[in-house]
């Protein structure tokens, strides 16, 4: 699970890609948009940049993208769903770069120039981009797996928001999802001891109302089960010796 120098840097051009192609679609986020556009703009810059898809290794999965819209916490499917002013709008993307996987998901508030949109939204997204944060910062040397999640459990439900428990991050390298598991909640000190060179995608999964959710009729998309927002923050990092470093920045 430790990455040796040359395995990290194809990683590390891996997340170059990722964040280069999550950073276009996030900017391209505007009223009128569908998550099929978005999905396209992402899957151009891929390509551009010289990586693959990640996604097309999940059987039955031809997107490059997953997108999720207001109550839909992860795995959307993109549609010709047209994006509304006031919509929070997730895209979650991976990439895979010479057998190498990265991953990473941002959570925008979509905002016309002439319909500006200042409410609760604002400060829900606010405190998981911080949680995102803050969980990061614990991925370092001689700390544990339970450190990462009890820290970002902590910022969101002090912001009154709640931490979606049955979908976590995860360990990536040659496959997109490897062991150890990351949830966004549980006690400081516990779980995995973190070393130095392990790579992790570090997920913030969270929502405004109930953590409980449900799976869509599409099979793949699950929501909030109580309708209420949610967010979705992540960023694929190495665990440093004293601090990490964050492969997917963009």
């Amino acid at each position: 699970m430790v990455r040796n120098r040359y395995e990290l840097k194809l990683m590390k051009r891996s997340g170059q890609i990722a964040a280069a192609a999550l950073k276009k679609a996030v900017e391209s986020i505007k009223p009128g948009i569908s998550g099929l556009d978005l999905d396209k703009i992402a899957e151009e810059e891929i390509y551009r940049l010289g990586g693959d898809l990640s996604y097309r290794t999940v059987p039955n999965y031809k997107f490059a993208t997953c997108i999720t819209v207001n109550e839909q916490v992860v795995h959307g499917i993109p549609t010709e769903r047209k994006i509304e002013n006031g919509d929070l709008v997730s895209v979650d993307l991976a990439v895979e770069y010479r057998g190498w996987h990265t991953d990473c998901a941002w959570t925008a508030l979509v905002q016309s120039a002439k319909c500006k949109v200042k409410s609760e939204k604002e400060k829900f997204l606010k405190t998981g981009e911080q949680a995102l944060w803050d969980g990061v910062a614990q991925a370092v040397d001689g700390n544990r797996v339970g450190d990462i999640s009890n820290t970002i459990q902590t910022r969101i439900e002090v912001g009154g928001y709640s931490v979606v428990r049955s979908l976590v991050g995860h360990g990536i390298g040659k496959s997109l999802h490897e062991d150890p598991e990351v949830p966004g909640y549980g006690q400081k000190g516990s779980g995995l001891q973190l070393k130095t060179g392990m790579t992790l995608a570090i997920e913030v999964i969270f929502a405004m109302g109930k953590y409980d959710v449900v799976l869509e009729p599409d099979g793949w998309t699950y929501s909030t089960a109580d309708k209420s927002l949610a967010g979705l923050f992540e960023m694929t990092v190495v665990v440093g010796k004293k601090q990490p470093e964050v492969l997917t920045e963009f």
